[in-house]
């Protein structure tokens, strides 16, 4: 599935002065497949980027399509279909059930879909190093593994498109090459692209693209 941006300015960013190199109000495809970074300072709009995208903003000139229709024409149930078997998401403030543990959190998203049986599920925790935090509340978990969680968690479901907002903040060298690891290993088994948004590091990954806001 491929992404056209055309012309695309959300209203609240119509009055901020945007430098010739940024993606707003401009006409570009990103093509599935593509490993995209997203380079931007706070406040220009990276968080209202992705929610564009997954639908959850629709305060915005211009149009995007998915493939050849219009995101602006998607009823409830389109959006349904698309969250669940074509985009997936990384939010910025990850959106975890603090009162359920790792396990449950996973297992609740898993559920939808039956993409990953519980071993399996439990392999990939443990290959981002929280095993150990497997039956934790996710409340009681640091930040860097509540990231951890939630890409997991972003992970356990057919997608075309991964979209992750700052998903290494709170995480070292080591745990972001085994993040990006992960993503682009589950990405290549789906032939499918992913989006990171990023205050300016582009994590020593090699993307195919970079955008700037």
């Amino acid at each position: 599935m491929d992404i056209f941006f055309q012309d695309v300015m959300p209203f609240p960013l119509e009055s901020i002065h945007h430098n010739d190199d940024s993606i707003w109000g401009k006409k570009f495809k990103l093509k599935q497949g593509q490993k995209v970074v997203l380079n931007a300072s706070s406040g220009k709009g990276k968080s209202t980027f992705s929610g564009i995208l997954f639908g959850l903003r629709d305060d915005f000139n211009g149009n995007l399509l998915f493939n050849n229709k219009s995101i602006k024409d998607f009823s409830r149930l389109d959006w349904s279909d698309f969250r669940k078997s074509k985009l997936s998401i990384v939010f910025q403030d990850l959106q975890l059930f603090d009162n359920l543990t790792v396990k449950e959190n996973l297992v609740l998203k898993n559920d939808l879909t039956k993409s990953f049986s519980e071993l399996e599920i439990k392999d990939l925790v443990c290959k981002l190093g929280i095993i150990d935090k497997w039956e934790v509340k996710c409340g009681l978990l640091s930040m860097g593994q509540k990231q951890r969680v939630a890409i997991i968690r972003a992970l356990l479901q057919p997608f075309h498109w991964l979209i992750l907002d700052e998903p290494f903040s709170h995480l070292d060298i080591n745990n972001t090459n085994l993040c990006l690891e992960l993503i682009n290993e589950r990405c290549l088994e789906l032939n499918a692209g992913f989006i990171i948004t990023t205050l300016g590091s582009k994590h020593d990954f090699s993307f195919d693209i970079e955008l700037k806001l």
